[in-house]
Formats: C-alpha cells, structure tokens, sequence
C-alpha cells in the first residue's frame, strides 16, 4: 500500500465536518444578504431615514460583496485560504456587532459594508475544498456547500420575520443572530479546517486591483440606484458610462502586467465566459422569484383582487421557505448528477425546471398550492445551478486560480440579483392601482406582476442556449487529465 493511502483515507473521513463548517460560513453570508429584506420600513422608521437613505442599507452590501469578493479570493489563491477564510470571518463578526449596537444610518450602512465583505467567505471555502477532498468527492461537496446560499437566504428571512413580532419590535436582535453565527462559524473552521498550503505569493496588482474596484462599484451603484436616480439621469448614465471605460482600462492593465490580478485568458475563456452569463441570468431569476413571491404572498386580496394577505412572516416561512429547504435537499443529488453526466447537463437541467416554475408563477398564481409548488422548483433549479457552476469553473482553472475564479462567478450572481432587484422594484412601483386606503402603500396590479414572473421565465430561457451552445465541454468536475494534478496537490499539501 503506498504511503499516501492513510493521507487519503483520513481527509475521507475528515470532509463531513469539514464540509459542515465551511457550509455554515457560507450560509452566515447568503443571510446577511437577505436578512435586511423585510425590515427596510421598520429601519426606515427607527432611523428617521428616508427610503433613499434606507436603500443604502442593501447597496452598501451590495458593492462591498462585488469589490472584496474577487479581491479577497485572489489573497486566498496567492498566500494562505484557511487564514484568509478566518480573517474574513472576523470582519463579518465585527460588522454585525456594529450593526448590533448602532442607532445611526451611517454607522449602521457601514456595519453592512463590513458584512458584504465577507461574501468572499464562498469562493474560499470551494478553493479549500478543492485543496483537500480527494477528486471523485468535489462535485458532491461542492454542491452542499453551494446549497447553504440558498437555504441561508430562506432561514433569514424567517429568523426575521419571528424575530421583530409584536408591537415593540427591535432590529437590533437580528444582526446579534448574524454575530452569533458568524463566531460560531469561525470557531468551526478554525478547528475543522486543516492548514492550507501556501499559495504560490507574488506582486499585488494594484492597479488591476484599483480598477477593478472602481468598475464594480460604478456598475452596480447605477443599477442599485438608478430607480432612486432616474434611468435616464445624469449620475445613473455617466455611472454606466464610466464602468464601461474602467471595464477597457482593466483589460488593458491585466494584459500588460507581468502578475495580474486576474488572468484574462481565464476570464475570456468560453467555458468560464458563459457560466458567468449563466451565473448572471441565474442570479436575476432567483431574486425576480424572491421579490414577486414575496409581493404576492403579502398583498391583500380585499383590495387588490389577487394575492394572498400574508403576514411577512407567513409569506416567509409559507411560500419562500420551502423553496429554500429543497435546495439542501437537491444538493447531495446534483452533485451525483455532476459526477455522472456532466456539470453542462446539470445546469441545463436545471434552467429547464426553472422555466417550469415560473411557468407556473405566470400563468397559475391565484392559488397557493400552485405558488408553492412553483417555488420547490425554482429552489430546485438554482440548486443545480449552485450545484454545476463551481463545478464548471474547477474544470477549467488549476486549482491555485479557484478562489479568484469562483469570485468572479459570484459577481456575476450578484449582478445579476441587483439588475434583478432593480427591475423587479421597478415594474412593481410604476403601475400600482389607484386611491389605496389611508397607510396602505401603492400596491402593484395584477399584470405587473405576471410581466415579472414572465421576464424571470425569460432568463431561464436565455440561460439554456448559454449552458448548451456557449459550454461546449459536457464537463465532470475534474476533468480526466487533472483528477491526478488535484490529488497528488492535495496531498503534497497535507504532508
């Protein structure tokens, strides 16, 4: 028996909890993302804030998670993952209990900044996965690891929702929960976690880094903030313009510099390419189904004709929650389905099931056993988009550019749900029925909100051309020629 036998066998029995803790930090991050969600009003009226201000709660999150992700995920690639990974979890520690213990919007937007940051905590949790779990067990870990976004999305929002019940409420107790688990997670990678190889080091790209920053940030200011703006004003369109210009000056950059932040035959590569435009489409569909089921749930049929008079908490837990309970349950089986057809296959599968539940979601919304079935398919297709797309992406980077490359993906999700969020907000805010009764807010008619579960439906379809036409290698995780490459890495590092 050769000596890396016991090596091996021991990470095999070691990876249940590894996996758990790095499924717990990935979740913590996916509720911060959410959390804030259905308290936005009542942060409105404890902070004396107005909707502008308020909304700067969410895009606070929203550009820090789009900047540090990559950024951060690249330190992991380049020096140490399990150091990075903890130190991210420190900051999310640290913004949660700013946001614990603030009563100032300023202060508080930056406790949320902080957390955004710690969104990196995903692609370096599949960077240690890949490092320590032997090859044939990638896609199945991968994909549990993946799956804790989603259920983490569904469980804040309940943990919310019963936890500013009653007269009184305090939003306080929520980011107390957001600093327990993050602490909680911490400790369990810091001892669950084995020590990672260094990575190779080398110069920072800080102007690729500088660029990068300032492209990201005036790209999704102009969508988070362009129904605030206006579509058509100075600060949303000069905004968009300049992220344009930043975007030529990056690719420029990275192609002179002799150790860039990122490696543009990566990021130009089709396979990585269009998992990224999967990832966005996938993105925008998942928050086009949060938002309109959300509304839905929670608008009062009295009035309106439609809906179903749910509570926030009775929308979260009836209609939302299920959807994100059936991605854990999804996840163990698509990364069989990864590891037996292929990661290309999966996606499609998935965009397909999607397409049927907003399917569903367009034509059938006016009973609740049919929007709930609708939401265990669309749980169920971004499970397996979850599932298949670090799957793709491990496929076809070596494994010290996995952190920088699952980064990049994430980006694309969450510009994805921010064009998602803005489109959503805006097509349920610009149509609204006519003289609602004193303290009932504009409510949306009917056909605004079929017209957003029909442009969901449509960036499912857009997805599925995308996974079968611009993927060309029906892919398994690890592709033949680097199953040995990721193991004898692995266990190099292990020695």
């Amino acid at each position: 028996m050769s000596s890396s036998a016991p090596d091996q066998a021991t990470r095999w029995r070691s990876s249940a909890p590894l996996i758990a803790a790095l499924g717990l930090a990935t979740m913590v991050v996916s509720m911060a993302q959410t959390q804030v969600v259905p308290i936005l009003p009542l942060l409105a009226h404890d902070l004396h804030a107005s909707s502008s201000g308020v909304s700067w709660i969410t895009t606070a999150t929203l550009l820090s998670a789009a900047v540090f992700t990559p950024l951060l995920g690249r330190v992991g690639d380049l020096y140490d993952k399990k150091r990075t990974l903890l130190a991210v979890l420190a900051v999310m520690i640290a913004g949660s209990l700013l946001a614990a213990t603030t009563t100032s919007l300023p202060l508080l937007i930056a406790g949320r900044a902080l957390q955004g940051a710690a969104t990196a905590i995903f692609p370096l949790a599949l960077s240690i996965i890949r490092d320590q779990l032997p090859a044939e067990r990638l896609s199945g870990a991968m994909a549990l690891v993946s799956s804790a976004l989603a259920v983490g999305s569904g469980l804040s929002l309940v943990l919310t929702g019963l936890l500013t019940q009653g007269t009184s409420p305090d939003y306080h107790a929520v980011f107390w929960i957001s600093a327990a688990l993050a602490a909680l997670a911490l400790v369990a990678v810091a001892f669950l976690a084995p020590a990672s190889r260094r990575g190779p080091g080398g110069r920072t790209d800080y102007l690729g880094a500088l660029t990068l920053t300032g492209l990201l940030i005036l790209l999704l200011l102009g969508i988070s903030q362009g129904r605030t703006w206006g579509w058509t004003s100075a600060a949303t369109l000069g905004c968009l313009t300049a992220a344009c210009l930043l975007a030529a000056l990056f690719a420029l950059v990275e192609h002179k510099v002799a150790e860039p932040l990122v490696d543009m035959r990566i990021l130009t590569s089709r396979q990585i390419a269009f998992t990224n435009v999967a990832g966005l489409l996938v993105g925008f569909a998942m928050f086009a189904q949060f938002i309109g089921i959300s509304t839905l749930a929670q608008t009062p049929r009295s009035l309106t004709g439609y809906g179903f008079s749910a509570s926030v908490l009775r929308a979260s837990v009836e209609y939302l929650l299920p959807g994100s309970l059936i991605a854990l349950i999804v996840a163990q089986a698509g990364g069989i389905l990864v590891r037996k057809t292929s990661a290309r296959t999966t996606l499609a599968l998935g965009t397909l099931i999607g397409v049927a539940g907003f399917a569903l979601l367009t034509f059938a919304h006016d009973s609740s056993n049919t929007v709930i079935s609708a939401g265990l398919l669309t749980g169920t297709s971004i499970s397996l988009a979850y599932a298949a797309m670090p799957a793709l992406i491990a496929a076809s980077v070596p494994p010290h550019e996995t952190g920088i490359a699952n980064g990049i993906n994430s980006v694309s999700r969450s510009t994805g749900s921010a064009i998602g969020s803005a489109v959503v907000t805006s097509l349920l805010t610009t149509n609204t029925l006519h003289d609602p009764p004193p303290g009932i807010p504009a409510l949306p008619q009917e056909g605004q909100l079929t017209l957003t579960f029909a442009i969901g439906m449509t960036a499912l379809l857009l997805a599925l051309p995308a996974t079968l036409i611009g993927i060309t290698k029906p892919t398994p995780t690890t592709p033949r020629g680097r199953v040995r490459e990721v193991q004898t890495e692995a266990l190099d590092g292990s020695r």
